[in-house]
């Protein structure tokens, strides 16, 4: 399968910015790639965007950047010419594009330096930022119910999430509603809980939809350490061996379950 200059860039940008991810995205079909790149280099950007500028004013402006982008490509006309907005558009599902507008919104969090309201409001942005992510990825792929792959969206992103702590905290966020080793490991449970409850539905992912699935092969054995371990979050320590984290990923791979 031939890819032309914009997806070859997404996939530069996925190598360099979200290794884990382009790890993920390699282990899965080559067709799938094609619409997994852009998505993941489209989130890559989001994620970005808050983080290049010191002023908060700039910042949302690159938001709403993406947020109208994602508007051209919800009213299925012109988009404008990107090299990540241009192949997203023929990337995503109908109707993902106004789901993705609320992962754009949870980002306004890291342009500012207040803490998350409540334990729901981290949550919340976990949810929108990780959850509908891997909805869009797995429901662009092929069928898949929306509440799965939310769920194990929501494991890897807070996965994810976990441990970043120690660098956020170093740029001035306050990301723990609660940083305490027992408040921790509840929340990290909690995200046990959801990976559990999306396998419970694995049945309602088709087989073109699972590759999707295979960014959340880290999220299991990162957040089963934070729930024993809860410290090793604020110390920066949450790894998982390099040669188990690559025979997890060629397992699932070659098995389908996740």
């Amino acid at each position: 399968m031939e890819f032309d200059d914009d997806l070859i860039a997404c996939a530069q940008a996925v190598e360099r910015g979200d290794p884990a991810r382009f790890r993920a995205v390699m282990a899965a079909p080559v067709p799938a790639r094609a619409q997994l790149f852009p998505i993941y280099a489209f989130n890559l950007e989001v994620a970005r965007a808050p983080w290049v500028t010191s002023e908060a004013m700039i910042g949302e402006m690159r938001l709403q950047w993406w947020r109208d982008a994602l508007a051209e490509i919800a009213a299925g006309g012109l988009v404008r010419r990107h090299d990540v907005v241009t192949p997203l558009a023929l990337a995503l599902a109908p109707g993902i594009a106004e789901k993705l507008d609320l992962l754009v919104g949870a980002r306004r969090w890291d342009l500012y330096r207040d803490a998350f309201e409540d334990q729901a409001h981290l949550e919340r942005y976990i949810e929108e930022t990780g959850g509908l992510l891997l909805e869009a990825a797995a429901t662009s792929l092929g069928p898949a119910d929306p509440q799965v792959a939310r769920d194990a969206g929501y494991a890897a992103g807070l996965a994810a999430f976990l441990r970043a702590v120690p660098e956020l905290e170093a740029k001035g966020r306050r990301p723990l509603v609660d940083g305490r080793p027992a408040a921790v490991a509840v929340l990290a449970e909690g995200g046990l809980d959801r990976l559990a409850r999306a396998r419970k539905g694995r049945g309602a992912v088709s087989p073109e939809a699972m590759p999707a699935f295979l960014a959340t092969w880290e999220a299991e054995p990162i957040l089963k350490q934070a729930a024993r371990e809860p410290a090793r979050v604020a110390d920066g320590t949450l790894a998982i061996n390099p040669a188990r984290s690559a025979a997890r990923l060629a397992l699932m791979r070659a098995t389908g379950r996740w």
